[in-house]
C-alpha cells in the first residue's frame, strides 16, 4: 500500500506542476495590440517643439533738420441771404486774393485751389423747426514756397486782398532722405544697445539679427495761432519764424538666443 500511494503522488505532480509552469511563463498581452489586417494605423500625436529663445527690442531716434519749404493754405468766407449771391461774393473775393497772392509769389513758388464748398447756415428757435438763415460759401487756396522768409508778406497780402481765414501753415523738407536715414542709423544703434543691455541682465548670448524693420515719418511744424486781422489792422507785418522739422524713426529688432 505505500508503494502504490507514493506511485499516485508522483503521477499527480508531474501532471500538476507542468500546467502550473507553463501559466507562470506565458507573457502578458501588450500594452498597445496591433490592429488586425485591413483596419485604419492609429496616428500618434508629434512631440511639442521647444519655443524659439528670441530677444525683441524697438529703439527711438530722430533728427532735427531746417527747413525748406513752407505751404500755406488761406480761406476766404463768404456769407449772404441766397445761395447764388453767397457764392458770387466769394467767386470775386477769391479771384481778387488768387491775382494778389500770384503778384506776390512770381516764380518763387506755385498755388492750386485747396477746397471749395457752399452750404445753408440755419437758425434754431427754442420752440419749432430749424430754418434757413442764409448760406455760406468757403474757399481756400494752398500756397507752397521755398522762399520762407516770403511766408509772412504772403499772409499779409492775401487778408488785404479779402481773405478772412489763415487755415494751416506747415515747414517740411523737399528732401528729407538723408535726415531719415541719419534718424534710421540712430534708432538702430538704440535697439541695439537695448538688445545688449537685456541679454547682460539675463545672462544670455545674443545670437543673429533674424528679422528687422523700421517706420519713419516727418512731423511738420504746424503754424501757431496768430491774430493776423488784428496785425493788419494795426498795419504791422505778420511776423512768422519757421522752427525744426523733426524727423523721428523707429527701429524693431528681433534676435536669436545662443
Amino acid at each position: 500500500m505505500p508503494v502504490i500511494r507514493l506511485i499516485l503522488l508522483l503521477q499527480f505532480a508531474l501532471a500538476v506542476f507542468p500546467l502550473y509552469g507553463r501559466a507562470q511563463m506565458t507573457s502578458p498581452a501588450p500594452m498597445n495590440p496591433a490592429p488586425p489586417p485591413g483596419a485604419p494605423s492609429r496616428a500618434w500625436p508629434p512631440l511639442p517643439r521647444t519655443a524659439a529663445r528670441l530677444i525683441e527690442v524697438s529703439g527711438t531716434g530722430e533728427i532735427q533738420a531746417a527747413p525748406d519749404l513752407a505751404t500755406l493754405e488761406i480761406a476766404i468766407e463768404t456769407h449772404a441771404a441766397s445761395a447764388d449771391h453767397a457764392a458770387g461774393l466769394n467767386g470775386a473775393l477769391a479771384a481778387k486774393v488768387h491775382d494778389a497772392l500770384i503778384s506776390k509769389l512770381g516764380d518763387k513758388g506755385m498755388m492750386w485751389t485747396g477746397g471749395y464748398s457752399l452750404f445753408p447756415e440755419y437758425t434754431e428757435p427754442r420752440d419749432g423747426k430749424p430754418t434757413v438763415s442764409g448760406y455760406k460759401a468757403e474757399n481756400s487756396i494752398t500756397v507752397q514756397t521755398g522762399e520762407l522768409g516770403l511766408v509772412g508778406p504772403l499772409i499779409d497780402t492775401a487778408i488785404a486782398a479779402g481773405a478772412n481765414r489763415i487755415n494751416t501753415l506747415n515747414y517740411g523738407l523737399r528732401a528729407d532722405s538723408k535726415a531719415r536715414s541719419e534718424a534710421i542709423a540712430k534708432a538702430a544703434r538704440d535697439a541695439q544697445t537695448q538688445a545688449s543691455a537685456l541679454a547682460d541682465a539675463l545672462g544670455v548670448k545674443l545670437g543673429p539679427v533674424i528679422k528687422a524693420s523700421t517706420e519713419s515719418e516727418v512731423r511738420p511744424i504746424p503754424l501757431t495761432r496768430f491774430a493776423g486781422s488784428a496785425a493788419m489792422a494795426a498795419n504791422v507785418p505778420t511776423p512768422i519764424a519757421a522752427g525744426q522739422v523733426t524727423v523721428p524713426a523707429t527701429v524693431s529688432l528681433t534676435y536669436a538666443i545662443e
